[in-house]
């Protein structure tokens, strides 16, 4: 799993009982692709986790997970 520096300062700005909550959602994407996960199209990344208010943009291949932001919903599809 790769984690942007981007997605770390996302990480960083968000209250702390949500970005607990996140983590551990990230962390269990290691363990497979389960959640509120929707395909994207037309977008890129390739994919979204949703968290309560919060979603997690993020690429999946075979062998490695790429999580590229963390934004609030009013914010993330801009």
């Amino acid at each position: 799993m790769e984690i942007r520096k981007r997605a770390e300062k996302d990480l960083s700005n968000i209250p702390k009982s949500d970005a607990q909550k996140i983590a551990d959602a990230i962390f269990a994407l290691e363990d497979g692709l389960v959640g509120d996960i929707k395909k994207l199209t037309n977008f890129s990344p390739e994919y979204r986790l949703r968290i309560g208010d919060w979603r997690i943009l993020f690429e999946a291949s075979r062998n490695k997970i790429t999580i590229f932001r963390i934004l609030h919903r009013r914010e993330v599809y801009r």
